[in-house]
C-alpha cells in the first residue's frame, strides 16, 4: 500500500486528495479557497465528516503548511514520512511534455519559461511544489500536465495561419487545457462503449471552464481551447471564440487598453456578461425556468455553440461513438444537455431519455434512448486519481 497525495493549486486555491495506492482508495480530500484575500476556507474531509476553517491564508506556502498539520492532527496520518510521493497539477507543459513527468531542476526550469503562456496558473503551482518539496523533501514528485494529452494534435489542428516564425520563434499555437480530464474521461466513455480496438469519443469538459475534445483511438485529435484557455466554447466569465476584430474596435470606442479589454473577456463575458445574472450555470437555470429572457438567451446560446464544436468534430472523427459530459456544468446542468441534444438531433440522430438525463449522481452512466444514433453519457471527472495514477507509474511505486 502506497500513500499519494495529489494536488491541484490554482491561482487562489489548492485541492487534494490522499490516496491509497494502487487501490485508488480516497483516504481525504478538501480545498484550501481564497489564498491571498482576507478571509480563507480550509476544508477537509475524512471518515465521512467535513471540518471547515476559517482564517487569513495568506500564500500557498501557508496553505501547504495548514494542509499538512491537518492531516496529522485529523489522524490521518501518523507522521508525514507516510506520504510516499506528491503528483501536481500543471496547467501548461508547452510543447516539453506529452506525457507527466519526474520532477528535477529541468523540469521546474521549463514550466518556470511557461510562465507567460498560463500566468494564472503555472506559478501557483510552483509555489505549491516549492512548499511540498520543502516540507516532504525526501519524497518523489510529479508534474501532470493539462496540455499533455493534446500534444498528439497534428501540425494542421495545432498550427495557426499566422506568419509561420510566430510558431517557430514565439511558440504561438493551440495547446488545449483540461486534458488530464479528457483523458479519463475519453477512457471511461471506451470502456462503456466495450473497449473497441477504434473508437471515436467527443468529450464535453464543462465547467466554468469548458473545452472539447475529439478523441479517436484513446488519442486527441483535436480540442477547442487554443494558445490559452480562453478560446472555444463559451463559458462562465470567458468569451470562447471571438472575432479578433471586435477587441481593437472596442478598445477604440470604450477608451480601454489590450490588457484592460483581455480582462473583460476573461472575467465579465460568457454566461455572465450574456446573462447579466451569474457566471453560475445554477443561477441561469432557475432563472431560465421563470422565462428570464436573457437567461434562455444565455442558455440556447451555450448549447448552440457546444453543439458547433460536436458538430464539427464528428465530421472530424468521421462519425461518432460517444459523447460525454463532464465537469461542473456538464455533470450536473440537465437542461444544458438536452438544450444541446436537440440542437445536434437532426443532424446526428441524438436523442436523451429524459427521465435518466434528469439522473443526479455521481456514478458514470448513459443517459440515451437506446435508439440515439449516438451513446450520450454523463461521466464525472477525476483529475486527481489521473495525477495519482502517473505518479506510481513514473515513480515505479
Amino acid at each position: 500500500m502506497t500513500k499519494v497525495i495529489a494536488v491541484n493549486a490554482g491561482s487562489s486555491s489548492l485541492k487534494f486528495q490522499l490516496f491509497e495506492m494502487p487501490e485508488e482508495k480516497v483516504i481525504t480530500s478538501g480545498i484550501v479557497e481564497r489564498i491571498g484575500l482576507d478571509e480563507g476556507i480550509f476544508t477537509i474531509k475524512y471518515n465521512g465528516e467535513k471540518k471547515t476553517e476559517k482564517c487569513p491564508i495568506e500564500n500557498h506556502a501557508i496553505a501547504v503548511d495548514m494542509l499538512l498539520k491537518a492531516l496529522v492532527n485529523e489522524g490521518v496520518v501518523k507522521e508525514l514520512s507516510e506520504i510516499q510521493a506528491v503528483g501536481h497539477r500543471i496547467v501548461h507543459g508547452g510543447e516539453y511534455f506529452n506525457d507527466s513527468a519526474v520532477v528535477d531542476e529541468d523540469v521546474v526550469k521549463k514550466v518556470e519559461e511557461l510562465c507567460e503562456l498560463a500566468p494564472l496558473h503555472n506559478p501557483a503551482h510552483l509555489i505549491g511544489y516549492r512548499a511540498f518539496k520543502e516540507a516532504l523533501p525526501e519524497v518523489g514528485h510529479v508534474f501532470t500536465f493539462d496540455t499533455a494529452f493534446h500534444q498528439t494534435l497534428s501540425a494542421e489542428n495545432y498550427l495557426y495561419p499566422l506568419p509561420y516564425e510566430y510558431y517557430t520563434d514565439l511558440k504561438v499555437r493551440r495547446y488545449g487545457a483540461h486534458g488530464t480530464s479528457h483523458k479519463y474521461v475519453s477512457e471511461q466513455a471506451r470502456e462503456m462503449i466495450g473497449n473497441p480496438e477504434h473508437s471515436k469519443i467527443i468529450v464535453c469538459h464543462l465547467g466554468n471552464g469548458a473545452s472539447l475534445s475529439a478523441v479517436k483511438d484513446g488519442k486527441c485529435i483535436d480540442t477547442s481551447m487554443g494558445f490559452t484557455p480562453l478560446a472555444g466554447v463559451m463559458m462562465g466569465t470567458r468569451t470562447g471564440d471571438v472575432d479578433p476584430s471586435v477587441m481593437p474596435y472596442l478598445c477604440n470606442k470604450l477608451g480601454m487598453d489590450v490588457n484592460d479589454m483581455l480582462d473583460v473577456y476573461n472575467k465579465k463575458s460568457g454566461m455572465l456578461g450574456v446573462s447579466g445574472i451569474s457566471s453560475d450555470s445554477r443561477d441561469i437555470e432557475d432563472a431560465y425556468y421563470q422565462n428570464d429572457e436573457r437567461a434562455i438567451r444565455t442558455s440556447t446560446l451555450y448549447s448552440r455553440i457546444v453543439a458547433k464544436f460536436i458538430g464539427s468534430y464528428y465530421v472530424e472523427l468521421g462519425g461518432c461513438d460517444a459523447i460525454a459530459f463532464t465537469a461542473g456544468v456538464g455533470e450536473n446542468a440537465a437542461y444544458l444537455r438536452k438544450l444541446i441534444a436537440e440542437d445536434i438531433h437532426d443532424a446526428l440522430g441524438v436523442t436523451l431519455n429524459d427521465e435518466l438525463n434528469a439522473v443526479r449522481s455521481s456514478e458514470n452512466r448513459v443517459i440515451s434512448t437506446d435508439d440515439s444514433k449516438i451513446k450520450v453519457m454523463v461521466i464525472p471527472t477525476n483529475e486527481e486519481v489521473m495525477i495519482a495514477r502517473d505518479t506510481v507509474r513514473l515513480l515505479g511505486l
